[in-house]
């Protein structure tokens, strides 16, 4: 009975046409152009690596698609336990028309040239789209991003500010701000100004969000004027060395970014706890990690300060996930954000989202975004969600609580899609 349940549940959840709220899609090249574009990606690079493949092998400047491919796969066989390797086979069976279960030395070559000719055929990018039921995906956008020559309707702006608040002491990206802005940076007040200026842009060309990544020693604070002065010309003064001042700079920077998002209401996304090159060794973007230590309580005078602005939330470790649902419990301004980065495998997904939706107000939660670099990692990635979903409604609510499946269908489309719209194009 629960699995027929789930299914039904699951159906009518895939029929559902998606909006995906974070990804790092490129409008100029949001689909792959060969296989190697898809186990470039770094959860497939930083596993191989793990299991054994030496990082110059995978890196080896100017290697050719093909070859990175065959390398890869040589090191696929210990990866297929992972929800990962899940994620390879569905999209080459659903995508490119693959008919094994397992991508091996002996079969990887065909699946690379059909999924070449599948790739360059003509709107390739909108027939993924289709297939995975989205019709619009958010984008992550360098504060100076001209945002020009893409639909902003399909690939929705997102300002991205890691660089401003924790990299403003480099002269290259005062220099960015500066001509993204046609502001010049003489003072602190210049950078609100700049910063509004961006914010001007942005909206001007359809933005729904801010967005930042923070390490988990952040603690945003209020800096005062006469602090943030000194901090600023601390740090043009001695640049990275001016780490006292590059904090009060940090908190300058992020609290002004919060005071515009509320000007301009947009939500701002806080994406928390993340370390940076943990793992010097490691391939690009197989470095980073989580650390425990992190706590929302970093947050509370940013979530008090702001009650007009909509903070969605994502946290990397799901050991952190109790603590953000109660704060969304608590706070009218908290919505809990997806299943980020090591918090997104199924085990994870399923403890977490179970207790959100246990806890946590059916409207200030967004179930899922696919934080995808190519289009074609939404089938599978969303799909994942949704079988997840579809067992929790089905097992949680439909059986243990006597919910009718219409009922858990709709708690479910709210959760995919409905919050997605009233959190991001509330102000439609």
């Amino acid at each position: 009975m629960s699995l027929a349940l789930r299914q039904r549940l699951f159906d009518e959840l895939d029929r559902l046409i998606l909006i995906d709220p974070h990804t790092h899609i490129n409008p100029y090249a949001p689909a792959a152009a060969t296989l190697a574009d898809v186990l470039g990606y770094h959860y497939y690079t930083e596993l191989a690596h793990s299991a054994g493949m030496p990082k110059a092998r995978i890196e080896e400047p100017g290697l050719d698609p093909k070859e990175k491919v065959r390398r890869l796969v040589e090191y696929l066989a210990p990866l297929d336990n992972t929800i990962q390797y899940s994620w390879l086979v569905e999209m080459a069976q659903e995508l490119f028309g693959f008919a094994d279960d397992r991508v091996t030395v002996a079969n990887w070559e065909s699946l690379y040239d059909a999924a070449a000719a599948r790739m360059r055929s003509p709107g390739w990018a909108r027939e993924v789209l289709k297939k995975s039921g989205l019709e619009a995906v958010f984008l992550t956008n360098d504060f100076d991003d001209p945002l020009a020559g893409f639909d902003t309707k399909l690939y929705i702006p997102c300002l991205r500010t890691d660089d401003l608040v924790f990299h403003l002491a480099k002269p290259e990206v005062r220099g960015r701000l500066e001509k993204a802005s046609g502001v010049s940076l003489g003072s602190a007040a210049d950078v609100r100004t700049a910063i509004g200026r961006l914010f001007e842009h942005f909206v001007k060309h359809g933005a729904r969000a801010c967005a930042i990544s923070l390490p988990p020693d952040f603690a945003p604070a209020r800096v005062s004027p006469a602090a943030a002065v000194a901090a600023y010309e601390a740090l043009v003064r001695d640049g990275t060395g001016a780490a006292a001042e590059r904090r009060d700079a940090a908190n300058f920077v992020f609290w002004t970014l919060a005071e515009f998002c509320a000007d301009f209401r947009l939500p701002f996304d806080l994406m928390i706890g993340v370390n940076r090159a943990v793992y010097a060794g490691g391939v690009y973007q197989g470095q980073d990690l989580y650390d425990s230590r992190v706590s929302l309580i970093q947050y509370r005078e940013l979530l008090n300060a702001f009650p007009q602005v909509v903070f969605p939330i994502s946290v990397l470790a799901s050991v952190t996930n109790q603590e953000l649902a109660s704060y969304a419990w608590i706070f009218p301004n908290v919505v809990t954000h997806g299943h980020w980065w090591y918090s997104n495998t199924p085990t994870f997904i399923e403890h977490d989202a179970a207790a959100r939706l246990e806890a946590v107000p059916r409207t200030k939660q967004i179930g899922y975004y696919s934080d995808m670099y190519k289009l074609e990692f939404a089938l599978p990635k969303f799909r994942m969600y949704k079988r997840i979903l579809a067992k929790i409604l089905a097992e949680r609510f439909c059986i243990d609580r006597g919910w009718s499946e219409e009922r858990a269908i709709d708690l479910g489309r709210q959760v995919l899609r409905g919050n997605v719209e009233r959190v991001f194009f509330a102000k439609e």
